[in-house]
Order: C-alpha cells, then structure tokens, then sequence
C-alpha cells in the first residue's frame, strides 16, 4: 500500500473509513475499517498527519493515535463540509476531512487531555442540572398561575410558593398541593446535587496557576475560570487578544463587500460556554458599578452613560476576553486600567 503524507478518517461508533493523500492530494488509499482494526492499521502506517473531525470520541481517538506517533489535527465539523463533493457519505466525507486538513491556513482544535474532559464533565453535568431546575420551577410556576397564585421568575420566590401551597387559607385544590409538594422536593434535591459540584469546581480551581491567575479579574470567579481552562485551547495559540475573542463569537459579523465595512450583530460563532459566562460575569461589574457608581471619565463610566447595559456587558466581556489573552500569555495577574494609567 502506498505510503500517504495525511490520512482523513471519518469517525463512527463501529465502522471507519479512511483516506490516505499523497504530498501532492493524490489518492494513496480508501479504507474501510473496524474499531478493533483502527489502532493496529494507523500503527503499520509511517508518521504522518492524521485529520479527525472534532466531534464525539474524537479526543479519545487523538490521544491513542499521538500515542503511535502520529500527528493529529481536528477540525471543526462545518470547515469541512465545504470540501465535501456532491454526494454525502463516509467515503467522501473522509477524503473532505483529508483534504480540509491539508489547507495551510485551515484551524484546528486542540487534543483535550483526559483531565480536562473530566473537568468538562463536571461543568456540563451542573449546567444540565440548572437547566433542569429552571424547567422545574417554570412549570409549578405555570401550573400555579392557573389557579391565582403568581410569583416572580428566579429561585428566589421559592419560598414564596411553599409558603402558598402550606397555607390553609389558599384556596387551592389538594390535588394541586400534593404535586406541587413532588416539584419542591425535585428542584430541593437539585440544588443539593449542584452545590456539591459547585464545591467540586471550587475544589478543583484551586490546583493551577493559571486558574488562580484568571480570578484576579473582577467579573471571573472560580467556575469561569474552570471554563476558560478546560474549554479554550492554549492561548498561544492565538496571535493577539482579539483573536482569542473572536474565537468566542464576541464580535460584530462582517458583510463587508467592495472595500466597503459593514458591521452586523454579535456573531455567537464560539464556544458558547465561555461566552455566556464572561456576559455573566461583564453584567455582574455592570451591576457593582451602577450600585457603587464607576470611575468617572472611565471607559466604563462612558459606555454605561450612552449605551444599552446588554450592549454594554458583550461589550465589556470582549475586553475581558482580551485581557484573558495577555494574561496566560504574559502569565501576569490581572492590572487595573484605570490604575495604571493614574
């Protein structure tokens, strides 16, 4: 079999196919594999590039095939559909991913380690159980409000509606109290099980510099902090700060034609995670500041001033994405602005 310089692979749950290339983009093979023959098939081949899409298992596959030598490259899902000719199927689909890796200005995403998707999981498992607990305190409110009883959005008038279904003066069927009650005792045993993965985030920021590091910004705290060091690739591998935010989807979406600049609405092309956090977190030193009243003659001072405070807050998360960026790469705490221009 001809010896390939990069080898696509079309991942699956039980049946592969790959796509040898010669340095040129000829084809050198176009294989059929099974997950017991994946391993010992890219062993036998000589070092070259291997191409995965970065989807599900596919950090798994990364870290066994680096382990034979290899150099593998992910690539995001939707950079290699527009390699994919005509027909849709493994077979094309791996000789786009082989081609797509190929392109010298295409971008990769970075191996995961095993203990960054542990700390994933423990990220993505207490989302899960938010949104979980949201769903269930929107439905006993909806079920509730049909018989009068009307509350504020928010875990915070919880009490309110226990208070409501325990009052013997509340004209409520019991039927509707009995399974009110079920609904209390769910989202209780929820916020039981996100305060021990929160403790668990917790536990698990204080091991690193860098975690340490990103905290010392007003608006990051410990599961921010997790977020950026288990979701973003290294920083260096941007080549300035706005590159890092443009990656999270923190800026305008361009529809710019004849040398004419045309700025849309955020783009959300990203890792949604971190920027939903760093909006999150903006909106929190928002909040401080109009309670405590911002620098005068700051930037801060002057956006708050003229602007919508969402506008505001995405606004000021892309600075923080920025200063995110000179701090691992400068490996420097966080420094006020307005102090070190004082």
């Amino acid at each position: 079999m001809n010896n390939a310089t990069i080898i696509g692979i079309d991942l699956a749950k039980r049946v592969f196919h790959a796509h040898g290339a010669h340095i040129d983009g000829s084809v050198a093979f176009r294989k059929r594999l099974t997950r017991a023959q994946m391993l010992p098939f890219l062993s036998a081949q000589p070092r070259c590039v291997v191409v995965m899409e970065a989807c599900a298992s596919a950090h798994e596959w990364g870290r066994a095939i680096q382990q034979l030598g290899h150099d593998v490259r992910l690539i995001p899902p939707s950079y290699v559909k527009p390699y994919v000719k005509r027909q849709k199927n493994d077979t094309a689909d791996a000789e786009a991913i082989a081609e797509a890796g190929s392109r010298p200005t295409m971008r990769f995403v970075a191996v995961k380690t095993e203990e960054q998707q542990a700390r994933s999981m423990v990220f993505r498992t207490r989302d899960l159980l938010v949104r979980q607990r949201t769903q269930l305190i929107n439905a006993l409110r909806g079920h509730l409000a049909e018989h009068g009883l009307v509350v504020p959005q928010g875990p915070a008038h919880l009490k309110s509606l226990a208070k409501a279904l325990d009052a013997t003066d509340v004209a409520i069927p019991q039927l509707v109290r009995d399974i009110g009650r079920i609904y209390l005792e769910q989202i209780e045993q929820l916020n039981a099980k996100i305060a021990d993965l929160e403790k668990t985030l917790r536990r698990e920021a204080q091991f690193g510099e860098e975690i340490r590091r990103l905290q010392t910004m007003p608006g990051i705290g410990p599961i921010t902090a997790m977020a950026v060091e288990v979701f973003a690739p290294p920083m260096q591998t941007f080549k300035r700060g706005r590159d890092f935010a443009a990656w999270l989807g923190l800026v305008p979406v361009q529809h710019s034609t004849g040398g004419k600049q045309r700025l849309g609405r955020t783009s959300k092309m990203g890792q949604r995670d971190i920027r939903r956090l760093l909006i999150i977190g903006a909106m929190a030193v928002i909040r401080w500041a109009s309670r405590r009243g911002a620098r005068p003659g700051s930037w801060l001072s002057r956006m708050m001033d003229r602007k919508p405070l969402m506008l505001v807050a995405v606004a000021l998360a892309n600075k923080m994405a920025r200063a995110i960026w000179a701090m691992q790469t400068k490996r420097e705490d966080y420094r006020d602005p307005g102090l070190a221009a004082a």
